[in-house]
C-alpha cells in the first residue's frame, strides 16, 4: 500500500442496529476498490471483515475489524463495528479513534434501538453522519418509509442526497440530488441519464431543502440564496461538504451490497463529504504523566509523535497492536514510549489492516491507523509516543461489565490453563473481567450479557483447548449474630499420659464493625495469660465459618469471662478447641444471614421508567429516587440484593429493547428475610454434604 497524507485519510465507523448490513456493505465496498476479487457473504462466514471462527460460526460480528480501502487516491479506514450490545465496547472503542460514521438503516427494518443509539453517540461526538439504507434489493424495502422515520427521530437536517429509481421491486438506478442527474448501476461506472419524469417533482421538493442548508454554510451562498441565484457546482458541493462535515446535514443514501449497487456513489460521498483528521482537529490535548498537567499537540506531522492503541488481538501465536496516530508521523523501525509501562518498545515493522490481512508500510501520517505485532509490554489503552516528550491520550471509557458467572473447569489440573486463557482474552478485550474469588474457591467471569459470556467460554475451548462450565456464582454472604450470651466451651481428653483440658466461658455480642473483637476480662487467674492468644486464634479461625450456612461471622465481639485449667494437661491447642467449642453455641444468640446490597443506578427511557421501578420492588429492591436526563432518559436510584441483579443485563435489555443501561457498587450488608433465608441455608447444607 503506498503512503498517504493526512488529506488523503478519511477514518469512518460503520455503525447500526445488529443484521443492519454493515459487514455486507464493506465486503462490497472492499469488492468495488478492486480489493478482493468476489463479494463475500456473512451466511458464507467468507467476509473479510467477520474473520474471527466464532464471528464465521455464529453469522454475526463479534468484535470491530480494520479495513484500510483505497478509493480514487484517497485512503479509507472503514471500522466494521458488531450491531448487538454484548459488544458496545467494540464500539465504544472504535469511535474513539474514528472521525466520521457511515450508520446502516435496513430498508425494510428502519429505524431500530440500534440507529438510535448510534446516532446519540455521533452527535455526542461531534462525528460527521452519513446514513445509508442497505437491503434495498428485500421485499418490502421502503426507502421512502426510512427517510420519514429518520426525519422523526432525528429532525428535519436528515437528507436525502439520493432517491432510488426501482424497476419493480429492483433497484434500478438513482437520481443524484446534488449533482442534478440520474444514473443507472453498472459494475464499472454510473451512466448518466435524465431524471425521469415520475419523480422530478420530489426532488424539486427536497432540492429547495438541501440548497438552504446549504446557503447556511457561508455568507455569499446565504446572499445568493435569498436572491434566488442559482449556485455554480463548485458551490453546491463545497457547501454541501459543510454542511455534511459540521453536522447541520446527515445524508441519506441507498445500497444493494449483496447486488453491487450503489457502492462507488458511497465511497464518492465518503472520499467528497466526510471530514480528514486535519479538518477535524488542529490540535489534540493529552496529559504529562508526572503532573497530569495538560499538553497540547499540534495535529498534524509536524506534531509530536503519539498514538493511542485502541485494540489489541491475543491468541497462542502472539499478538496484534492496533493504534491511531493523533499526532505526527511514524515511521518503520521507531522506538517509542509507552507512558502506561514506561517502557520503551521498538516497532519494527508496520502495517495497514485489511481485516486479517496485513499490508506493509513505511510510515503512517498523522490521523492514519497502524498496526504493529509482537510487543512485550503494551496493551489496549496505552499511549505510545516520542521518547523525548512523554504525553498520555485521553482513554476510551469501557462499559463496566456487570453479569457474572462462575467458571468451572471441566478436567482436573485445567485451572492454571483457564487462568492464562482468561488473561489473553482479557488483553483483548476490556469489557471482560475475571478472579479467583478467594472467599466463595470459585473463579468468576464478568460479562456484559449472556451472550457475551458464551463467547468468551467458546473462545477459551477454541483458542486455548479447554473447556468450562458456568454456573450462577455464589453470592458472598455473611453471617450476625443478634443477642449477647455468655456459653461455656470445655474440652476434656484423656488418652494415657499427658491429656488435653481447656475450659473457658465468652460472652459474645454483636458490636457495628466487620472484624472480630476479642477482650478478655478473667478474674484470679482462672485462665492463665498465656492462654489469652491461644483463645483468640481459635475464634479467628472460627468465624470464617458461620454457624448458620457456613458464611463468614461479622461483627462479633468476645470477651473472655471464666474458665479453667490444668497444671499438667493444658495447652494452647485444648484452649483453641475449647473456644471452638464455645463459638458453635452461638446458635443460641440468635444468628441472621446478611446479604450484599448494592446501589444501581438504571438509565432508561422516560417510558420505561415504570416498568423498571415494578421490575425493582419484584427483586426486593428500593427505588431512592428518579433524576430526569437530556434526550428523554431518566436514571431511577436504587438499592437491591446483589442476588437479585446477577442477570440484570439480559433482563434490562428486553425491558427496553436494548436502551437501557445500569452501573451497580456495594453498599453495605443487610438481613436477609427469613424465607429467603431458609433457601440459602438449605442449598448451602446441601453444597457442604456433597463436598
Amino acid at each position: 500500500m503506498k503512503n498517504y497524507t493526512s488529506e488523503q485519510i478519511r477514518n469512518v465507523a460503520l455503525l447500526g442496529h445488529g443484521g443492519s448490513g454493515k459487514t455486507s456493505l464493506a465486503e462490497a465496498m472492499l469488492y468495488r476498490c478492486k480489493h478482493i476479487d468476489r463479494i463475500g457473504k456473512v451466511t458464507d462466514g467468507n467476509t473479510a471483515s467477520d474473520f474471527d471462527p466464532e464471528e464465521i460460526k455464529r453469522k454475526f460480528s463479534i468484535s470491530s475489524s480494520l479495513l484500510a480501502c483505497e478509493w480514487k487516491n484517497t485512503k479509507i479506514n472503514f471500522l466494521d463495528t458488531p450491531g448487538f450490545f454484548d459488544y458496545e465496547g467494540e464500539v465504544t472503542a472504535a469511535l474513539r479513534v474514528a472521525g466520521s460514521a457511515v450508520i446502516c438503516v435496513p430498508a425494510k427494518n428502519g429505524v431500530e434501538v440500534g440507529t438510535e443509539k448510534a446516532v446519540k453517540r455521533c452527535r455526542d461526538l461531534g462525528l460527521s453522519v452519513i446514513f445509508v439504507v442497505t437491503k434495498m434489493d428485500e421485499e418490502n424495502a421502503d426507502y421512502a418509509k426510512v427517510i420519514d422515520e429518520l426525519r422523526e427521530k432525528f429532525g428535519k437536517n436528515v437528507q436525502p442526497a439520493q432517491l432510488p429509481i426501482m424497476d419493480g421491486k429492483k433497484l434500478k438506478a438513482y437520481a443524484d440530488l446534488i449533482e442534478n442527474k440520474a444514473y443507472t448501476y453498472t459494475d464499472a461506472a454510473p451512466i448518466a441519464m435524465d431524471i425521469p419524469e415520475n419523480i422530478k417533482g420530489e426532488v424539486a421538493t427536497i432540492w429547495e431543502h438541501l440548497k438552504e442548508y446549504i446557503a447556511e454554510t457561508d455568507e455569499e451562498l446565504m446572499m445568493k440564496f435569498f436572491a434566488g441565484e442559482e449556485f455554480t457546482h463548485e458551490e453546491l458541493v463545497t457547501g454541501f461538504t459543510a454542511a455534511v462535515r459540521a453536522g447541520s446535514v446527515m445524508p441519506v443514501m441507498c445500497s444493494s451490497a449483496i447486488n453491487n449497487v450503489g457502492i462507488g456513489v458511497i465511497l464518492d460521498a465518503i472520499a467528497t463529504y466526510m471530514p480528514s483528521p486535519l479538518d477535524r482537529l488542529d490540535t489534540v490535548m493529552a496529559a504529562d504523566p508526572e503532573t497530569g498537567d495538560p499538553v497540547e499537540l499540534l495535529a498534524n506531522d509536524e506534531g509530536t509523535f503519539s498514538a493511542l492503541v485502541y485494540k489489541t488481538v491475543s491468541d497462542q501465536f502472539g499478538k496484534q497492536t492496533m493504534f491511531r496516530i493523533f499526532s505526527g508521523c511514524l515511521k518503520g523501525d521507531a522506538t517509542v514510549l509507552n507512558t502506561t509501562t514506561g517502557k520503551t518498545e521498538r516497532l519494527a515493522s508496520l502495517f495497514s489492516l485489511r481485516g486479517k490481512v496485513k499490508e506493509p508500510v513505511t510510515e503512517l501520517h498523522c490521523g492514519d491507523f497502524g498496526c504493529v505485532t509482537k510487543l512485550v509490554s503494551t496493551g489496549t489503552n496505552d499511549t505510545l509516543c516520542d521518547v523525548n516528550k512523554p504525553v498520555v491520550l485521553d482513554k476510551i471509557e469501557f462499559p463496566v461489565p456487570n453479569m457474572r458467572m462462575a467458571a468451572i473447569a471441566a478436567s482436573r489440573g485445567d485451572e492454571e490453563k483457564i487462568g492464562v486463557g482468561f488473561a489473553k482474552i482479557m488483553e483483548e478485550d476490556p469489557t471482560f473481567k475475571y478472579e479467583n474469588n478467594a472467599e466463595t474457591h470459585q473463579m468468576v467471569i464478568y460479562g456484559l450479557g449472556d451472550q457475551h459470556i458464551d463467547v468468551i467460554k467458546s473462545k477459551l475451548k477454541n483458542k486455548f483447548g479447554v473447556t468450562v462450565s458456568l454456573e450462577e456464582a455464589k453470592v458472598p454472604y455473611r453471617e450476625k449474630i443478634k443477642k449477647k450470651v455468655k456459653v461455656q466451651g470445655k474440652h476434656k481428653k484423656q488418652s494415657g499420659g499427658h491429656g488435653q483440658y481447656g475450659d473457658v466461658w465468652i460472652e459474645f455480642e454483636p458490636h457495628e464493625g466487620d472484624e472480630l473483637i476479642f477482650a478478655e476480662n478473667v478474674f484470679g487467674g482462672s485462665v492463665p495469660k498465656q492462654y489469652f492468644p491461644a483463645v483468640e486464634k481459635g475464634l479467628q479461625d472460627c468465624v470464617k465459618k458461620g454457624v448458620l450456612a457456613g458464611y463468614p461471622m461479622i461483627g462479633l465481639k468476645a470477651t473472655l469471662v471464666d474458665g479453667s485449667y490444668h497444671d499438667v494437661d493444658s495447652n494452647e491447642m485444648s484452649f483453641k478447641v475449647a473456644a471452638s467449642l464455645a463459638y458453635k453455641q452461638l446458635t443460641t444468640a440468635n444468628p441472621v444471614l446478611l446479604e450484599p446490597v448494592v446501589h444501581i443506578e438504571v438509565t432508561v427511557p422516560n417510558d420505561n421508567q415504570g416498568d423498571v421501578m415494578g421490575d425493582m420492588n419484584k427483586r426486593r429492591g428500593r427505588v431512592i429516587g428518579v433524576d430526569q436526563l437530556a434526550d428523554g432518559l431518566c436514571c431511577v436510584i436504587g438499592e437491591v440484593p446483589e442476588s437479585e441483579v446477577m442477570k440484570y443485563a439480559t433482563d434490562l435489555r428486553a425491558m427496553t429493547q436494548g436502551r437501557g443501561s445500569y452501573t451497580t457498587k456495594f453498599e453495605r450488608y443487610e438481613e436477609v428475610p427469613p424465607f429467603q433465608a431458609q433457601k440459602i441455608i438449605a442449598a448451602a447444607e446441601k453444597d457442604h454434604h456433597e463436598e
